[in-house]
C-alpha cells in the first residue's frame, strides 16, 4: 500500500539519557561499519551558562544513511532507534501527527529522511 504522507521521527531531545541504543541497534541491524551511524548522539556541554546553570544534553541525530528502517516499518514494526529508545523520548509516524504532538514546552527536532532535520 503506498504511503501518502510523510513519515518522520519527532525527537524530544530534552530527555535524552544519551545511552546510546538507538546508535548501537541502528548500526548493528543495518550492518554499519564501526565509524558510521543511522543516528549518532552527539554531547552538548557541560557548559555554564549563569552562576547556577549549565547546558549538559544529549542530541540523537540522523544522519543521510537513516531511512527510518523501511524494510521494518513496511512490515509495521517502529524503527530500531525508537523501539531501543531507554528515554522514550523519540516517536515514529506521519510528519502533520508528529508535528501536532509537538507542545512547545520541551526542545523537539523532526526529522524526516532525504529532507533533513527541521527545529520546531
Amino acid at each position: 500500500m503506498a504511503q501518502d504522507k510523510a513519515l518522520g521521527l519527532l525527537i524530544n531531545y530534552e530527555f535524552c539519557t544519551g545511552c546510546h541504543s538507538c546508535e548501537t541497534s541502528c548500526q548493528m541491524e543495518h550492518d554499519l561499519p564501526y565509524d558510521r551511524w543511522g543516528i549518532k548522539i552527539q554531547k552538548i556541554g557541560p557548559w555554564q551558562i549563569a552562576e547556577d546553570k549549565y547546558q549538559y544534553d544529549f542530541v540523537p541525530v540522523p544522519t543521510d544513511q537513516c531511512n527510518l528502517c523501511a524494510e521494518r516499518t513496511e512490515k509495521g514494526k517502529l524503527p530500531l532507534c525508537v523501539q531501543h529508545c531507554q528515554g522514550a523520548c523519540m516517536q515514529y509516524g506521519p510528519v502533520d501527527e508528529l508535528v501536532a504532538n509537538f507542545n512547545g514546552k520541551t526542545r523537539f527536532a523532526i526529522f524526516v529522511p532525504n529532507a533533513g532535520t527541521v527545529k520546531a
